[in-house]
């Protein structure tokens, strides 16, 4: 599942990066499998060509383009790598174009103990931002240390997730048939300092014997067309909001076809103000070292 961008510049709701999430949620992987046990997550270059879907906002946004390019790798035994790049065009009604180009590294111990991220984002070519940090699992609670945007130490709760443990629970959590999932996820994203609630709703398995309406490259690799499938969506919510109404709108949502082994494909990248969609245009499966 990548973890996309929320584009930054366009909209209220608009921040730097998410999580999922597109990398919450876009492609994780869970440890090694047993003969019968569920598919090892799957080592891959995946890129996502982006084109607007809808506008909701006056003035709307006319017209928007970009890519996603997420390389997933590495194992339980080694952890997991996850490098992300999302670079995003907006033309909006105003007669303004704004692009944001959001870059994204970590590294996730494999049973999550340990999280190590940093994440560049700079719009319309200039350097916005950028956070740099670890977080640590303890007895008492996940130590957060940032280097970026300044030097600060804080604990949240030891319940939340980092990111390629959330995808972990989402598959563990369709293979046994649950449809909703809520979590609270830490992926380092904004300012280094938020917490999201999120919401998953599971739809029923597709099986592999079914092929995708919209058919893109991956749909006839190996790797991928004799796996199970699931429409996912994953709402992201600000932890440290309050609601007033009692209900709280998603800072972000995406959906995706999230398969067995941790791919995704046709994603929809909701931002309130306006939707994107990403198209798979590459996939190409890399070697992964297997655990001893």
């Amino acid at each position: 599942m990548p973890r996309s961008a929320r584009v930054p510049g366009v909209g209220a709701n608009s921040a730097a990066c998410l999580v999922f999430a597109v990398s919450a949620v876009l492609l994780l992987d869970a440890g090694p499998a047993t003969a019968a046990g569920p598919a090892p997550f799957l080592a891959h270059q995946a890129a996502y060509d982006l084109s607007l879907k809808t506008s909701r906002r006056s003035p709307s946004v006319e017209a928007a383009e970009g890519r996603i390019v997420y390389n997933f790798s590495g194992s339980e035994c080694e952890g997991y790598t996850t490098d992300f790049r999302q670079v995003s065009r907006l033309n909006t009604g105003e007669g303004r174009t704004v692009v944001s180009d959001l870059r994204s590294s970590s590294w996730e111990e494999g049973k999550g103990s340990s999280y190590r991220f940093k994440i560049e984002t700079r719009l319309n070519n200039e350097n916005t931002s950028s956070v740099d940090g670890a977080a640590e699992r303890t007895p008492n609670g996940i130590v957060i240390k940032l280097k970026q945007p300044q030097a600060k130490t804080f604990t949240i709760d030891k319940s939340i997730v980092f990111p390629t443990e959330q995808v972990h629970r989402i598959l563990e959590a369709a293979r046994e048939d649950k449809t909703i999932l809520e979590l609270a996820v830490y992926d380092g994203s904004d300012n280094g300092e938020k917490v999201y609630n999120t919401l998953t709703v599971i739809g029923q398995p597709i099986p592999g014997t079914k092929a995708p309406t919209k058919p893109d490259v991956g749909s006839d690799s190996d790797a991928l067309k004799a796996l199970t499938r699931w429409p996912v969506t994953v709402s992201y919510y600000d932890r440290s909001a309050n609601s007033t109404s009692g209900e709280q709108t998603p800072v972000y949502a995406m959906s995706f076809e999230l398969y067995e082994n941790g791919v995704s494909r046709a994603l929809t990248l909701d931002y309130n103000d306006f939707v994107i969609i990403g198209a798979m245009s590459k996939f190409d499966v890399k070697t992964t070292k297997p655990c001893n």
